[in-house]
C-alpha cells in the first residue's frame, strides 16, 4: 500500500508539472505552482525531487504511463508490427499535443550533457519492457528477424523514435510529428521484418 501511494504521489507531481510546463511554460512555472496543481505538499515534492530541473528527466516516465494506458488496447491488434506502429503513433500524438517542443528539446539536450542517469536510456523503464515483449512475440511468430536479438531490435526501434523526436525539435516542429512518424516508422520497421531462422 505504501509503495502504491508513493507512486501515486510522485506521479501526481510529475503530471502536474508537465501540465503546467505546457500551459504556462517551464520558466514561468514555480515549485509552488506544481505543489498546488498536484495537491501535494512541499515535503512530498522535495522527497522526490531536488528541484524543478530534475523534473525534466521525468518526462520519460510520463511516456511510460502512456504506454501502460495503451497496453490494454494492444490485444485488439494482430501483429507485432501493428503494435509497434500503434505505440509510436499514440506516443507521437501525445507529445505533439501535450509536450511543448522547447521542453522536449531541453530534455533531449540534458540527456546529452548529463553525467548521471540518462532517463531515456533506462532499460528498466516500462517502455523497454513492453517493446521487448512485443519484439519477442514477433520473433516467435516469425514476423520479426531472428538474426538480431530482441535487445538489438528494441534498441533500433528506440533509436528511430529518438531520431524523429530530435529532428522534429531541430526543425522547430515545422511538420506534424505523428503524420511523419506514420510515414517513416513503417519504412524503418521493414528492416526488422523477416523470416530469418
Amino acid at each position: 500500500m505504501g509503495r502504491k501511494k508513493a507512486r501515486n504521489t510522485k506521479g501526481k507531481i510529475v503530471a502536474a508539472a508537465w501540465k503546467l510546463f505546457y500551459d504556462q511554460g517551464y520558466e514561468a512555472t514555480t515549485i509552488d505552482d506544481i505543489i498546488a496543481e498536484s495537491e501535494t505538499s512541499r515535503g512530498s515534492f522535495y522527497h522526490y525531487f531536488d528541484g524543478k530541473d530534475v523534473l525534466l528527466g521525468s518526462l520519460a516516465y510520463l511516456f511510460d504511463e502512456k504506454y501502460m494506458e495503451l497496453e490494454s488496447r494492444l490485444a485488439e491488434l494482430g501483429t507485432a508490427m501493428e503494435k509497434l506502429l500503434f505505440l509510436n503513433r499514440e506516443l507521437f500524438d501525445m507529445i505533439e499535443n501535450s509536450v511543448a517542443i522547447d521542453l522536449l528539446a531541453r530534455l533531449l539536450s540534458t540527456q546529452l550533457t548529463t553525467k548521471g542517469e540518462k532517463h531515456l536510456l533506462d532499460r528498466s523503464r516500462y517502455y523497454y519492457k513492453l517493446l521487448r515483449r512485443i519484439v519477442q512475440e514477433g520473433q516467435q511468430s516469425g514476423e520479426l528477424r531472428r538474426d538480431l536479438s530482441v535487445n538489438e531490435q528494441v534498441k533500433l526501434y528506440a533509436l528511430a523514435e529518438r531520431a524523429l523526436l530530435y529532428d522534429w525539435c531541430i526543425c522547430n516542429g515545422e511538420y506534424a510529428l505523428r503524420v511523419y512518424g506514420e510515414t517513416v516508422m513503417p519504412f524503418f520497421l521493414q528492416k526488422l521484418a523477416g523470416k530469418t531462422a
